[in-house]
């Protein structure tokens, strides 16, 4: 019984802490993302959002020791985004009004890299922290090519908590990058590789409070 219990307590702590992180994206790169600044904002979405699925993803595969725990973490923050989707589409908005963000492919390849070399915890931070860094602008990408274009939602459609200096300015696109996949890809990989780190250290920190 209380193998059962320390178990589904766990499972629970995973999904509490992947709600949370959830809410954090939409600070960290707002999950109604490009309505506001559209494709300027996305090397700065890309990276705040590698990095915050890196963090939690790694912390718990680590921590379980089961390949296949981060894409169960990345579902989770996907579910509750898709409800938070329903919930504004039942306010009223359209559809299209928020673009879930596209976190279980890259969560799957940190799942495989750690399967594939054997549960190897630095393998896992360097190859699989950079490759959610490097695929996740890319998948995103697509998911954003799928939906009605980003500007009319962003005019159409302004956001109610905005105040009214914060309302939408139309942006220069491509004054400042060439390629906003390449260069959030790129940024991501370097710093998707240190955040995995700190969240494989978190592991430790974990221990030592389990322990005390």
């Amino acid at each position: 019984v209380m193998v059962w219990l320390r178990r589904t307590t766990h499972y629970l702590f995973i999904v509490v802490v992947a709600v949370n992180s959830t809410l954090l994206t939409i600070n960290a790169g707002d999950y109604i993302f490009y309505t506001d600044w559209a494709w300027t904002s996305f090397v700065v979405f890309s990276i705040s959002q590698s990095t915050m699925l890196v963090v939690g993803a790694i912390y718990y595969m680590l921590f379980t020791g089961v390949p296949g725990t981060a894409t169960y973490y990345a579902t989770i923050m996907t579910i509750y985004t898709w409800v938070a989707k329903g919930a504004w589409f039942a306010l009223g908005y359209p559809y299209d009004f928020v673009a879930v963000p596209v976190w279980i492919p890259s969560a799957m390849l940190l799942d495989l890299t750690y399967w594939a070399t054997r549960r190897n915890k630095h393998a896992a931070i360097l190859i699989g922290g950079t490759l959610v860094g490097l695929s996740l602008p890319l998948f995103n990408m697509i998911n954003l090519l799928t939906i009605r274009d980003p500007l009319e939602m962003a005019f159409k459609y302004p956001r109610p908590t905005l105040p009214p200096y914060m309302t939408p300015i139309e942006p220069q696109v491509g004054k400042f990058y060439n390629s906003p996949v390449a260069l959030g890809a790129g940024a991501g990989a370097v710093l998707s590789v240190p955040i995995a780190a700190l969240g494989a250290k978190l592991n430790t920190w974990t221990y030592r409070w389990m322990a005390a």
